[in-house]
C-alpha cells in the first residue's frame, strides 16, 4: 500500500469514527468519504510536496477495498475469471483461473492475513481460534471461506476462498460451455421432472455444486425445495426454497447443529425435494433414510468415478454406529439412488460430465460381504465427447408416473 493510500485510508477511518457510522452497511457514504479525502489530498500535495496521485480511480478502488472490502484480495474477488483464492503463507498467495493455478505477486504480512480473516468472519458469526482451529463460513456474496490456523498448520494461517458463481443457471448453459451433451441435458431434465434421486460425484473443483444448481433449475417452479449444507453455496432464486446450514459449537461446546440434525429437520418442513450439498460422513445414513421415505432428493459426493461413488455411499453410513452394517446399507443405496452424474476437471481446466450411470436396483453378491450394485452406463466419454452408450434405465416407474419417456431421448442420442 502506497503512502498516499495509507494516509487517505487513515483519514477516512478517523472521519468514520468521528461520525459514528458503519461503512459496511453504508457503502454509498463510504464512496463519498473516499472521494472527498482524495480531493483534499490532491489539493494539499501541490503545496506540501507529498507524492502526487498517478491514478485517482485506482487509489479510490484500493482505499474502498481496504475500508469496506477485503483489502488486497478484493481485486481477485471482483475479477469474474478468478474461481478460487488461497493463501499458504504471506508470500504465497495463489488464484485459480479457468481451472488453472497461478502464483500471484501479492505479498501480505501475518497480521494482514489475520485481519482479513477476522473481517471475513464478522458477518458469519463464526470464529477461529486455538480451541477451534478450523472454520467454514460464507462471505456476504456467497463465496465459501475455509481457514486453518497453527498449530494445526505448521507456521502460517491457511486460507481458501472458493468464489460463488451466479452466472450458470441451467443445463442448457452447461451444454453451451461444452460441459454436457445436448441429449444428456435433456435426459437429465426429464429425470429431475420425474423426481429421480440423483447423486452428483466428482473430485474437488469438478463442478459438483454447479451441476446440482443446474439440475435444480429444471425442477417445477411449484416444488418446495429444502437445501442442507455445511455452508451456504447453492443459490435458487425465485423459488419456494428453505436453505439451512450447519452451526459450530459455542465456546462452551454447546449449540452445534450438524448435517444429520438438519436432514432430520428438513423432513418436517413439507419438502417436495431435499438437497444435501455434500455428504462426507454419517449424515449419509440420514440421507438414505430420507430418500427411502418417498421424497425425491439430490446430493453430491467426492469420488473418482460414478461406480466409486456408489461404493463410497455404501461405506459412509457405516460411520453412523456399530449397529449399521452392509446388509442394510447396500440394498438401501441400490433401491434409493436412481442416477449418478459424474463430473470431471480436465488437465486444461475444463469441467465436464464424464458419465451418467443408472443403478439397476439389484445387488450382485452378498450385500454385507462385498456386494456390488448393478448399474447401467447411459452416457460416457467417447473420443473426448459425452455420448449415449445405448444403455437404458431398468427402473422407469417414476418416468411413467410423471408421463415422461426417457427411451425416446436415449434412443435418439445413441443413433
Amino acid at each position: 500500500m502506497s503512502s498516499a493510500v495509507t494516509l487517505i485510508t487513515d483519514r477516512v477511518r478517523a472521519r468514520v469514527r468521528r461520525d459514528g457510522i458503519d461503512l459496511a452497511q453504508q457503502r454509498d457514504l463510504a464512496v463519498g468519504y473516499v472521494r472527498d479525502e482524495i480531493e483534499r489530498y490532491a489539493e494539499r500535495a501541490v503545496g506540501t510536496g507529498d507524492p502526487m496521485i498517478a491514478s485517482e480511480s485506482a487509489v479510490h478502488r484500493e482505499v474502498l477495498a481496504a475500508l469496506t472490502g477485503f483489502g488486497p484480495l478484493q481485486p481477485f474477488l471482483d475479477d469474474p475469471s478468478v474461481e478460487e483464492i488461497w493463501i499458504n503463507s504471506p508470500c504465497r498467495v495463489f488464484i485459480a483461473k479457468n481451472g488453472l493455478t497461478e502464483l500471484t505477486p501479492l505479498v501480505l504480512s501475518d497480521a494482514e492475513i489475520r485481519d482479513l480473516v477476522e473481517r471475513m468472519l464478522q458477518s458469519s458469526g463464526r470464529r477461529v481460534d486455538l480451541s477451534s482451529p478450523f472454520v467454514d463460513a460464507s462471505l456476504p456474496d456467497g463465496s465459501r471461506l475455509h481457514v486453518v490456523i497453527p498449530d494445526v498448520t505448521h507456521r502460517h494461517w491457511a486460507v481458501n476462498i472458493r468464489k460463488f458463481r451466479s452466472g450458470l443457471r441451467g443445463l442448457h448453459e452447461l451444454v453451451e460451455l461444452g460441459s454436457l451433451d445436448r441429449r444428456a441435458a435433456e435426459f437429465l431434465r426429464l429425470s429431475v421432472l420425474a423426481g429421480l434421486n440423483i447423486l452428483v460425484s466428482g473430485a474437488t473443483q469438478a463442478g459438483k455444486t454447479t451441476m446440482l444448481g443446474a439440475l435444480l433449475s429444471s425442477a417445477r417452479p411449484s416444488e418446495r425445495i429444502i437445501t442442507v449444507e455445511e455452508t451456504f453455496e447453492l443459490d435458487l432464486p425465485g423459488r419456494d426454497v428453505v436453505a439451512m446450514q450447519c452451526r459450530q459449537p459455542s465456546l462452551e461446546g454447546t449449540g452445534e447443529i450438524t448435517l444429520r440434525r438438519l436432514i432430520k429437520e428438513a423432513l418436517r418442513m413439507r419438502p417436495d425435494r431435499i438437497v444435501v450439498g455434500e455428504v462426507r460422513e454419517a449424515e449419509s445414513l440420514d440421507l438414505l433414510i430420507a430418500l427411502n421415505s418417498g421424497i425425491p432428493g439430490m446430493c453430491s459426493l467426492h469420488a473418482n468415478s460414478a461406480r466409486d461413488a456408489l461404493t463410497k455411499l455404501c461405506t459412509l453410513p457405516l460411520l453412523a454406529g456399530r449397529n449399521i452394517d452392509g446388509a442394510f446399507v447396500v440394498p438401501t443405496v441400490a433401491s434409493s439412488i436412481d442416477l449418478v452424474v459424474h463430473c470431471q476437471l480436465t488437465r486444461d481446466g475444463r469441467r465436464r460430465v464424464s458419465e451418467i450411470l443408472a443403478p439397476t436396483g439389484n445387488v450382485e453378491g452378498a450385500p454385507g460381504a462385498g456386494g456390488v450394485i448393478g448399474a447401467s452406463s447411459l452416457f460416457a466419454l467417447r473420443d473426448g465427447r459425452l455420448r449415449a452408450t445405448g444403455g437404458h434405465p431398468t427402473r422407469t416407474e417414476k418416468f411413467v408416473a410423471a408421463g415422461l419417456d426417457p427411451h425416446a431421448v436415449l434412443s435418439e442420442a445413441a443413433a
